[in-house]
């Protein structure tokens, strides 16, 4: 059997989906290199009534693990215990003289793992099918991708139901009683909305159900409760790149750096903060390609006072440069969940209790010790084995390499090995990463400061390993950091199929809060048009600028855009990241081994407290800070005021396009292409169904550069 970690080979952090009703929302759709698919043109789900197609995979099986008995420590997971069914060690019926498998395994979060199949052989997939047939298997569930992807979607025996507001208690369980279904648990911090399994239902049934269910009068939508993966690669990921060289030495990168030495922030790590102060990168004398946060400093704000929750990944809000600025939810705080102090996990599928008080989840946002012990034996693999020990370890991802570039060496092959892994590995953290870069605040005299220093993060983390969420986990999780009085919300993610749940939950929570601000990263797709769900709305979307102020190659623009604040771009200078706080620091990790000391991945650092990456999820941060520089400064601002104070205040100053772009944007205006897949155009440009074609610079940076120093002058100003 092929031996993966986590999240290798899950796929890019593609955004993408389909058309929504509104061209200023954009489109969504993923890159076509779909592959061992059957089309069936009943296939589908709806939203908004619209049929978003899917395809079934025959190349991959997804598998529903039991649940840890709760209580227990130690022992091997289920997940381990499949894995040595498939490689032939243990637990396999017949005894433990079957051969290994040809297949892939790779965990999904905590209840799911997905097994690739590398052929459509019947044979094959009828062994695997037999070494499944063990009692910590629960069920065999569906693979799907979207039309022209290929994502893996996990198709459960889950539905989201939503009733119409007021609806009673009796005509709920009337409608659901008819159609076969059983309440799960109704979804926290949501009204009228609930998580359902069908009595009957498995397999593709679920989807036509779901789709049935739209029609039932009473039903306000119903949707079927996905298991997405989302993972996303701290560096460029591609089987034909050459390896990167060994990182520098700290030190020796900050001795590159000219500028003025009468820095804001008692950290030596400030000039490689470009996306704070461009200065020491450009010079005094060139434009600034920055969000101008210090000059926002020097209005007397750093963001006290303000509560911005990161609905993301593995949050370490332990790190040093995050722990002076976590939120801790307060004893007087009502519907209090089980031993919640510092936010929530909502990818978590077990329960907590506090005597006979229980819900859903966790208190913890940080990996756990089961979570470590999947991930670790990878990541040192990667320090302790040789190059020939770690392409035998790692066959699949070796052949593919050895494929792509057929002239690489040994040594070539395995330096890429090394890069993937630890790059996915450090990702795990992306939720970490997102929170430095809004509100770190340096603990020592080397350290990470963020746009505002003084805000406070609240963790909500919705992501399993691997990129897995779950709709009913995010639409809980944006509930719940309304209820909490966070007054910016976070979402650096993307690539989720268009979810009318997390739409109407969305605006339901935006009508209720209309100071609240709920900003989103574009996507990294470089699509015309903005992804899911930051094309809702009333949400902020947020591209992305390199340090030269160039739109970056992966930030999706045109329809749907607002802003544009620095996301950096990591794929040809490791320095023009965007500096952050890492979270492979944690003791877990190195145990059983010495601690590497020389940088690694994109740390700058021996244990990846420091990072530089790269995305759209990195700018809208950079937004999200500024916001709460915002709200410090008069925090009786409405959200459409923010809305329009920082459209306002940002500018094309310092930015400009590349010919390649000029060129694109002439041809979109006068003929709107759109964007084409398999031949078809399937949504139309984000310029073209204006009445009048936008700027070409606002159809590649929105408004502008964000510029939180005339954002926060302003905000001053409306006091």
């Amino acid at each position: 059997m092929r031996k993966l970690f986590s999240s290798l080979l899950l796929g890019g952090f593609v955004l993408g989906a389909l058309p929504l009703p509104h061209p200023s929302m954009g489109q969504f759709l993923a890159p076509a290199t779909a592959q061992a698919q059957t089309n069936r043109s009943d296939i589908y789900y709806t939203f908004y009534g619209q049929r978003i197609p899917l395809t079934l995979r025959q190349d991959r099986i997804a598998v529903l693990l039991t649940p840890p008995v709760s209580g227990a420590r130690g022992g091997v997971s289920a997940y381990q215990q499949l894995e040595r069914a498939l490689s032939g060690r243990s637990g396999s019926r017949g005894g433990d003289s079957n051969p290994a498998l040809d297949v892939t395994l790779r965990p999904l979060g905590s209840r799911y793992a997905v097994i690739e199949l590398p052929s459509l052989d019947a044979e094959l997939a009828a062994a695997v099918q037999d070494r499944l047939q063990q009692p910590y298997v629960e069920a065999t569930l569906p693979v799907l991708s979207r039309a022209g992807g290929d994502d893996t979607i996990v198709l459960p025996n889950q539905i989201i139901v939503s009733f119409e507001p007021d609806t009673p208690q009796s005509q709920v369980q009337l409608t659901l009683s008819r159609y076969g279904l059983e309440v799960i648990r109704p979804l926290q911090f949501t009204q009228n909305r609930y998580l359902v399994s069908a009595r009957e239902g498995d397999g593709l049934r679920v989807l036509s159900l779901a789709n049935q269910l739209n029609g039932v009068v009473g039903i306000q939508s119903a949707t079927p409760n996905f298991v997405q993966t989302v993972p996303y690669h701290a560096v460029p990921q591609s089987l034909d790149r050459s390896p990167t060289a060994p990182s520098t030495d700290l030190d020796s990168l900050l001795a590159r750096l000219t500028g003025p030495r009468n820095w804001p922030v008692a950290t030596d790590l400030f000039p490689l903060h470009w996306h704070l102060d461009s200065a020491a990168f450009r010079g005094p004398h060139q434009p600034r390609t920055d969000i101008q946060a210090v000059q926002a400093w020097q209005q007397g704000t750093q963001g006290e006072g303000v509560v911005v929750a990161v609905i993301d990944s593995l949050i370490q809000w332990d790190h040093p440069d995050l722990a002076n600025s976590l939120y801790t939810v307060p004893d007087t705080q009502p519907n209090r969940l089980p031993g919640e102090v510092h936010g929530w996990d909502f990818s978590n599928q077990t329960q907590t209790c506090e005597g006979d008080h229980c819900a859903m989840g966790d208190p913890d946002t940080r990996i756990s010790t089961a979570e470590l012990d999947l991930v670790r034996p990878d990541l040192q693999n990667t320090f302790l084995l040789s190059d020939a020990e770690l392409l035998a370890q790692y066959p699949s991802l070796a052949q593919d390499i050895k494929t792509a570039r057929p002239a690489f060496s040994q040594r070539q092959v395995a330096s890429l090995i090394r890069d993937w892994i630890r790059g996915d590995i450090m990702a795990e953290f992306h939720g970490t990463w997102s929170s430095g870069v809004i509100a770190a605040s340096p603990a020592a005299e080397r350290g990470v400061v963020g746009v505002a220093p003084e805000a406070q993060i609240l963790p909500v983390r919705v992501f399993g390993l691997g990129g897995e969420i779950t709709m009913a986990a995010l639409v809980e999780a944006v509930g719940y950091a309304a209820d909490r009085g966070a007054d910016v919300i976070n979402l650096s993610l993307g690539g989720l199929l268009p979810d009318r749940e997390l739409t109407d939950q969305i605006l339901a929570v935006l009508d209720a809060h209309p100071n609240l601000v709920i900003v989103a990263s574009a996507g990294n797709a470089s699509l015309d048009g903005v992804g899911f769900p930051a094309a809702i709305p009333g949400v902020i979307s947020v591209g992305a600028t390199t340090m030269e102020g160039r739109r970056t190659f992966y930030s999706s623009y045109g329809g749907g855009l607002d802003v544009v604040a620095p996301g950096g771009d990591i794929s040809q200078v490791g320095l023009f990241g965007i500096l952050t706080t890492g979270g492979t620091g944690v003791p877990a990790f190195w145990r059983g081994m010495e601690p590497p000391t020389t940088p690694w991945g994109v740390g700058l650092d021996g244990l990846g407290q420091f990072v530089q990456v790269q995305g759209t999820s990195f700018s809208a941060p950079a937004t999200s800070g500024t916001v709460a520089l915002m709200l410090a400064a008069n925090g009786n601002l409405s959200r459409d005021q923010v809305t329009e104070i920082l459209a306002s205040t940002a500018s094309y100053r310092g930015l400009g396009l590349t010919q390649a772009e000029a060129n694109q944007y002439r041809l979109q205006a006068e003929v709107g292409l759109g964007t084409a897949l398999d031949n078809q155009v399937l949504r139309p440009s984000g310029i073209f169904s204006f009445p009048q074609p936008i700027s070409p610079e606002q159809y590649y940076f929105g408004r502008g550069l964000v510029n939180a120093a005339a954002a926060v002058e302003r905000a001053r100003a409306l006091r």
